[in-house]
């Protein structure tokens, strides 16, 4: 095969960027689901509306091209063709930065995936350096001769493009390989420093009307005199020294906040996540079903977390005949917690044991030979 021959500082770049595009591509393939998440805000936030049900083709087509120009790049498949396509690619993308920097639409581009989180700012400057480079290697490009046969280079990328493809899917239709994510495997979701918390309560003087705040409960509230004259109109936390490790909130159909109790329960807690009951699989709640089952016999808790109301609950609840304990949180962080819907989460006195896609659920048998629950 006659190649053109390269200056080492075009190597140099061409290298560097196809290593920038695999690597953006393959943290993106990892979780598939994430970027279509993302492609979804943007999707929103120009108001195409009508390409919502689109956005996991859209988010397959992007990560693939990603990887594609990446792999042309490093091994110099295409490079008349691949440097203008990179070059188009990182001028929409610049472009869609800068308004996400001067306007804030979307805080995090995800051009990373979860994997690294940069300011919409960092991301426009990494974009410009980026163009900046794809311009100097397809200078270079238009100046050499094609030599290269079209075949060779088309098998070499179609094989490792499709070979990509499958690493998606598996990640989709499974778990991601890696969990970028706050409720990854091993991880301790119980919050530091809560005995730093501090409660501050607000009286007020019933004659003059002058407020005060005390430090709970360094204040006279055994002092019947003073209460008689002050009365109690709020109070508010300080917890800026607690190190929180999620934002989800977990509330029963009274409004109740039980997250705490659910996810810091020092026992075997195994948590169902399906952010649309409308929209999780079938299968996998049946699954579900029969895991509950076996659960109430060992009497381990499992929960029910959505953001679906209640009405739709119901419904579920009464095709699959059972009664699981509901809980409403909201979505976004219901799709944070585990990309499946439905999802299974096992917790230990807050700590992050396993996690299974629907595909992926154990057998109660499975259960009974793996796991020893105490």
């Amino acid at each position: 095969m006659n190649r053109p021959k390269e200056h080492k500082f075009i190597i140099l770049i061409r290298v560097l960027l196809g290593l920038v595009f695999v690597f953006s591509s393959t943290v993106k393939g990892i979780d598939p689901m994430g970027t279509a998440y993302r492609v979804q805000d943007y999707l929103l936030a120009y108001g195409w509306d009508f390409l919502l049900p689109y956005a996991m083709v859209i988010s397959y087509v992007v990560i693939l091209s990603e990887f594609a120009l990446g792999v042309a790049f490093l091994f110099r498949l295409f490079m008349k063709t691949a440097s203008k396509a990179m070059f188009l690619m990182l001028a929409f993308f610049t472009a869609v930065t800068l308004l996400d920097a001067l306007y804030n639409w979307i805080p995090d581009c995800g051009c990373f995936g979860d994997a690294i989180k940069l300011t919409n700012w960092q991301t426009f400057y990494k974009n410009i350096v980026l163009i900046c480079l794809n311009i100097i290697v397809m200078i270079a490009w238009t100046k050499k001769p094609k030599r290269t046969k079209f075949v060779p280079q088309f098998m070499i990328l179609l094989i490792l493009v499709t070979g990509f493809f499958s690493f998606m899917e598996y990640n989709l239709n499974h778990l991601p390989i890696l969990d970028f994510r706050d409720w990854k495997t091993g991880r301790d979701m119980k919050p530091i420093g809560l005995n730093k918390e501090k409660t501050f309560v607000i009286y007020q003087n019933k004659k003059t009307g002058e407020k005060k705040e005390f430090l709970f409960p360094d204040y006279p509230w055994k002092d019947t005199a003073w209460l008689a004259k002050w009365k109690f109109v709020n109070q508010r936390i300080d917890d800026s020294q607690v190190t929180r490790k999620y934002n989800l909130i977990i509330e029963d159909s009274l409004g109740n906040n039980l997250t705490r109790q659910i996810i810091e329960n020092p026992g075997d807690q195994f948590i169902l996540v399906a952010f649309d009951l409308n929209k999780s699989n079938a299968d996998g709640l049946k699954k579900a079903v029969q895991l509950y089952k076996y659960f109430q016999k060992k009497h381990i808790s499992m929960v029910l977390l959505t953001a679906s109301d209640y009405a739709v609950v119901r419904s579920v609840e009464n095709k699959l005949n059972t009664h699981l304990p509901v809980y409403q949180a909201d979505d976004i962080e219901l799709k944070a917690m585990i990309r499946s819907n439905p999802g299974l989460l096992w917790l230990k006195n807050g700590i992050v044991q396993k996690k299974w896609h629907y595909h992926d659920f154990p057998s109660t048998d499975e259960m009974e030979k793996q796991f020893i629950f105490n």
